[in-house]
């Protein structure tokens, strides 16, 4: 799945490749490829060098959708590890105020500018904090095609399901699409999904209103994906 990423990035590290909006809060974030992979590049050094983790080692990521939380998903991915809710776990990224059974735990606040979480649960890190004193760029190792990467799948088995859920969501290489969180809860279809059909992002959270999602679509210049249950 790493690769993916990497493609992703490579093809135009300028482009917009995330934006994210949020119409309980009024946020509106734009990350270019550049950007989200200094974000992943600093997390997996994290993971890599702070925790001493690689592949083979469990991580839970229990977050809402949030360009935060993809971050994290492409940095656990990158350094090799399998993303899993079940024991034993490797570290944890919670909310604030949780924590989680592992020996490394980061709070992450989801807040518009990556503002570090102040009141923090003991036995508990801040994962901007911890993440902004490591590297620009990740050099550590990548996994392998056949490492677990997110639950029962490998790495090339989620890209492959994923490679058939673009096709079935109707997703077009090169092209900018808007995807509606609550009509694709799924990782799968906000994230991963469109980045393997070497998509760019837009994501909406709630927003109630389909003349809103058609509005933004037409503002970012993208094409509404529109709901598919599995």
């Amino acid at each position: 799945m790493s690769s993916a990423f990497l493609a992703a990035v490579s093809a135009d590290p300028a482009r917009p490749l995330l934006t994210w909006y949020d119409d309980a809060t009024g946020e509106r974030t734009e990350l270019s490829g550049a950007t989200l992979a200094n974000w992943v590049s600093k997390t997996a050094n994290l993971l890599v060098d702070g925790c001493g983790l690689g592949p083979g080692a469990n991580a839970a990521i229990e977050l809402p959708p949030h360009w935060q939380t993809a971050a994290l998903y492409l940095s656990v991915w990158t350094a090799g590890l399998s993303i899993s809710a079940e024991s034993p776990l490797d570290v944890a990224f919670v909310s604030p105020g949780e924590t989680a059974d592992a020996p490394d735990v980061f709070a992450v606040g989801l807040h518009p500018f990556a503002l570090p979480v102040r009141d923090l649960a003991p036995g508990v890190q801040d994962w901007v904090s911890s993440a902004r004193v490591h590297g620009d760029h990740y050099s550590g190792p990548h996994p392998a095609g056949t490492d677990l990467a997110l639950g029962t799948f490998t790495h090339d088995s989620l890209v492959s399901f994923a490679s058939t859920r673009a096709a079935a969501m109707g997703l077009i290489a090169g092209s900018r699409v808007l995807l509606a969180i609550e009509d694709h809860p799924d990782v799968v279809d906000w994230l991963v999904a469109p980045l393997v059909a070497g998509c760019t992002l837009v994501l909406s959270a709630h927003t109630d209103a389909s003349s809103t999602l058609e509005r933004r679509a037409a503002v970012e210049r993208a094409v509404l994906v529109p709901r598919l249950s599995h």
